[in-house]
């Protein structure tokens, strides 16, 4: 009995940590980008560096994100919301880096990821869903990306641990369809 009380804290403690982080992004999506001059540069020589650079996709990022979540989820979450410059270094990142660390303990050590499911909304707008292994108990790590004009960034990230509550919820008889 007592650890559902303390699952349940960690469940409320993380359904807080979304909905500020939820509320900063958009706060922070709505501020004007300060403008910045860059210095001139040979436009011949940035044309070729354009070109030559490799684009990467959102599976790209997100494998790069759980390399470093292996060793240090704060360096992972630094990584991947670094691809957006609208989330910028904040209190609310600070607090899920916080929030996700504290869960890595009774979690345990970090085994590896599966796909669960991947979602296309359009060219410019994609999700993906994994199961996060843990030696003790698994999470839910999903991401959503989005790409304005040749770069993706991270749109919203979420985490969660209730996929034994809703695979419970789905097996039951009232929510077989015949």
């Amino acid at each position: 009995m007592e650890q559902l009380n303390i699952k349940q804290l960690l469940n409320r403690s993380f359904l807080l940590t979304v909905i500020i982080f939820s509320c900063a992004f958009c706060a922070n999506a709505q501020t004007k980008p300060k403008k910045t001059v860059a210095p001139k540069t040979d436009t011949a020589k940035v044309a070729v560096a354009k070109t030559s650079a490799v684009i990467k996709s959102p599976a790209n990022y997100i494998d790069a994100f759980f390399k470093k979540y292996k060793t240090s989820a704060d360096t992972a979450i630094d990584y991947i919301f670094g691809t957006n410059k609208l989330f910028g270094t904040n209190y609310q990142i600070t607090l899920l880096k916080m929030k996700l660390d504290s869960l890595r303990v009774p979690f345990g050590k970090y085994t590896g990821k599966e796909l669960i499911a991947q979602k296309t909304a359009s060219p410019s707008l994609v999700l993906y869903t994994y199961l996060v292994k843990h030696e003790n108990q698994p999470m839910r790590f999903t991401f959503m990306f989005y790409r304005a004009q040749n770069e993706w960034v991270l749109y919203r990230f979420n985490y969660d641990d209730q996929l034994d509550t809703e695979l419970i919820e789905a097996a039951k008889i009232n929510n077989k369809r015949p």
